[in-house]
């Protein structure tokens, strides 16, 4: 058996692609519109899986998206994807700035959790060991749910 992808339904396919490529760095390998479904697929990868993904030897995100408009709710319903990254306490600033809620911060230097635009919980966890405690991480409360 091989995990092939995991796949999101989105509402809004430019908000999450922004979301996902531009904010957690994935890398789009491919995309299908589907005219007679009225969908279109999209498979992204993180960047260390990127040559691996396009010889379909990792696994994937598969973004779809339903031309004909649909109310998504429950994400927390879904569980969440977890994401292995190189500085956990750079990726939340940079999510912080761009007006993502950490709503588990990285108080402990190697988790945290976020949502995606259609209410998926992210988990993000720092590779390797730990980092070192550091502010504001360290005091910031929960925040919500994930």
């Amino acid at each position: 058996m091989q995990y092939l992808h995991t796949m999101l339904r989105v509402s809004n396919l430019e908000e999450s692609l922004h979301f996902f490529c531009d904010l957690l760095g994935m890398k789009e390998i491919s995309r299908k519109d589907n005219e007679k479904g009225r969908f279109t697929l999209v498979f992204l990868a993180a960047p260390e899986d990127e040559a691996r993904a396009r010889q379909d030897k990792a696994p994937m995100l598969e973004l779809t998206y339903n031309w004909d408009p649909e109310d998504y709710s429950g994400g927390r319903n879904f569980g969440h994807l977890a994401f292995r990254v190189d500085n956990i306490y750079a990726l939340c600033e940079k999510l912080q700035k761009a007006g993502v809620t950490i709503l588990r911060p990285p108080r402990d230097g190697h988790m945290a959790f976020v949502r995606t635009p259609d209410q998926i919980s992210i988990e993000l966890l720092q590779k390797g060991d730990a980092l070192p405690a550091q502010e504001p991480w360290a005091s910031m409360e929960n925040t919500g749910t994930w």
